[in-house]
């Protein structure tokens, strides 16, 4: 499973991960919403303008809803935030997105008071400005901020509603951050005095949001922080948390329109060391006999291969390329796809599964699904065709008997 490594047979420079998200968008629509005075906070508007013009320029629609608090001047809150981020929405490739008015580009119609209007209003609103230009940002009252966003992602069932909130995601009891949430565990939490007990009593309305918006069709709903806003859209290991409807994680066999996604996933466990650079032609083999860990609408959080070609005559198998992203470590999510390359093991007539590693995390890991330590003769010979005796003395060898 886990090697240490300083190269990847895989060119980082072909990991993109901002450039899948980026795919994933394209001719799609996202919602924000995020209080104004969020905004003031150093390097605020800055996260948000890049983020906006990076979308704007992949031809992504964008609604952005600014939460104003009462007694504001909706005018000259209006002209300071259109000035603030037209510089970074009509910069590079964006500012063509916009209509050519009078000889000069224009975003001026994206910028709109909403405070008052009814969600009709708003909706219709969206859709005169979104079918000329890219981008809608409107002013609404901030004690109304989530429910509108809420009601707005659903009615026009946009691709992705991001909420931002100075505290970020959601934290788990044990005070680390929950990457993940789905319908289930957001119905525990709406349960009488589930928040409450999880001291999460003060976003209740987020998670009713995010329910009736999931419920709704919206995709995904992201909760972050505005100045981890690009993290959380652009990387797997994310800032915050994400809710979808269905249940986190699904385990299933690789299909040729996941390779790319995964082959992405495998070379970036060889950047971290996670994994042992491996030529090509062994990578493919991870795919035609693997199985990904799909989280929410289609990204994947993990890998595991199962390799039995070379076992055949033994009836034995080796887990290879096992691998989950940061962002679902401590999740379960290795655990399930150990679980499903075992089933398989089974159902082939396996006697059993082997993994070997020179990572002490890996073989804790291993341990406690049910591996137990052997020396390397206790695997077949074919195994060790080739290999380096140096490293056949350190390696850990683990086995999972089937039979």
């Amino acid at each position: 499973m886990a090697t240490r490594a300083q190269s990847a047979t895989v060119p980082a420079e072909l990991f993109g991960e901002k450039e899948f998200y980026l795919d994933e968008f394209h001719s799609h629509t996202l919602c924000f919403a995020v209080a104004l005075e969020d905004c003031e906070r150093p390097g605020a508007i800055e996260s948000l303008g890049s983020v906006l013009r990076e979308l704007i320029a992949n031809e992504t629609r964008a609604i952005v809803l600014l939460g104003i608090p009462k007694g504001c001047d909706r005018s000259t809150e209006l002209r300071r935030i259109r000035r603030r981020l037209q510089r970074w929405v009509l910069a590079e490739d964006a500012a063509r997105r916009f209509p050519l008015i009078r000889g000069r580009r224009s975003a001026s119609e994206s910028f709109v008071d909403l405070s008052g209007r009814s969600v009709d209003a708003v909706l219709t609103t969206a859709w005169v400005t979104l079918r000329r230009q890219p981008l809608l940002v409107g002013l609404v009252e901030r004690e109304r901020l989530v429910e509108l966003a809420q009601e707005l992602a659903g009615r026009l069932r946009v691709h992705k509603l991001v909420l931002m909130h100075p505290d970020g995601g959601i934290g788990a009891l044990d005070g680390q951050p929950l990457s993940f949430m789905d319908d289930a565990m957001l119905t525990t939490m709406l349960q009488p005095g589930q928040a409450e007990w999880a001291g999460l009593a003060g976003r209740r309305a987020i998670f009713d949001a995010v329910r009736a918006a999931l419920r709704a069709g919206v995709r995904s709903v992201n909760l972050c922080t505005l100045e981890g806003l690009a993290r959380e859209l652009y990387t797997y290991d994310g800032a915050g948390t994400l809710f979808t409807l269905e249940d986190y994680c699904r385990v299933e066999r690789l299909g040729i329109d996941d390779f790319e996604e995964v082959e992405r996933l495998i070379a970036r466990g060889q950047r971290e060391g996670y994994l042992k650079p491996r030529a090509l032609e062994d990578v493919a083999q991870i795919l035609l006999n693997g199985f990904g860990a799909e989280i929410g609408s289609h990204h994947f959080a993990g890998v595991c291969g199962l390799e039995t070609g070379a076992f055949r005559d033994d009836r034995v198998g080796e887990l290879v390329g096992l691998y989950t992203i940061t962002r679902f470590k401590g999740e379960g999510v290795g655990g399930r796809l150990l679980e499903r390359a075992l089933a398989e093991g089974r159902t082939l007539g396996l006697r059993y599964v082997f993994a070997c590693t020179l990572d002490e995390r890996a073989e804790a890991f291993f341990t406690r699904h049910g591996f137990h330590s052997v020396t390397p003769d206790d695997v077949p010979a074919a195994k060790w065709v080739g290999s380096d005796r140096q490293r056949r003395a350190r390696i850990k060898v683990l086995r999972h008997e089937l039979e």
